[in-house]
């Protein structure tokens, strides 16, 4: 399938997702979720590949065995590409780049590349230059200072993170239907490659086996 834009439709599907997230919903609707949201998103990520890497594509189907919130479904439908994420859900788009979770080893190599003034200092650049082209740069955080680190340190605020993430709310501009949401895609990517490139040189992928 040639990659034609995101259609109207599959922003429609998921409004009304958000107000019937049920099975006999789903049941009814299915073929506008997959020819308006799984088809162009497959299509998408197609297009992005090549520049960015392997694809993985997120089920539509919330794991509720230990949530309160017992909704079948996701209420978006997500893609990475090498580790770039976008969305697309009622809002519209939504695009980041980092990492998102981060095992207790990845956060040890984080936190000490952050205390490190020549690393650290690199990474208080790419934040500022991120946020900078108008990208929110943020995550998961500690209240406090983690253990071990003082409360004055220059970049303690970095030191409290346990993800770092860059990401934009895009919404639902014109181009959004179009081909050319590939390429708007890829430079939102491109312009907050440096947080992830940063990640991957001084984190990288957790060492600990997967539970």
């Amino acid at each position: 399938m040639t990659f034609a834009g995101i259609p109207v439709e599959a922003l429609d599907f998921y409004e009304d997702l958000e107000n019937d997230n049920t099975k006999s919903f789903w049941a009814a609707h299915k073929d506008v979720y997959e020819q308006s949201v799984r088809d162009p998103m497959r299509a998408l990520a197609d297009e992005l590949t090549t520049e960015f890497g392997s694809i993985r594509f997120f089920r539509p189907y919330r794991d509720v065995r230990f949530s309160h919130d017992k909704s079948p479904y996701k209420t978006q439908q997500g893609v990475s590409v090498g580790g770039h994420y976008v969305h697309v859900s009622a809002a519209g788009l939504f695009v980041a780049v980092g990492y998102y979770q981060m095992a207790p080893d990845q956060v040890n190599r984080f936190r000490a590349a952050v205390d490190d003034d020549r690393r650290g200092s690199a990474l208080v650049t790419v934040v500022d230059d991120v946020r900078a082209k108008g990208y929110v740069v943020g995550g998961e955080a500690l209240k406090t200072r983690p253990r071990g680190y003082s409360h004055d340190h220059p970049r303690i605020e970095l030191l409290r993170h346990k993800a770092l993430v860059a990401w934009q709310e895009v919404g639902a501009p014109q181009w959004l239907h179009t081909p050319s949401a590939v390429q708007h895609i890829a430079t939102a990517w491109r312009e907050m490659g440096p947080i992830k490139a940063w990640l991957d040189d001084h984190v990288g992928p957790s060492d600990q086996p997967r539970r």
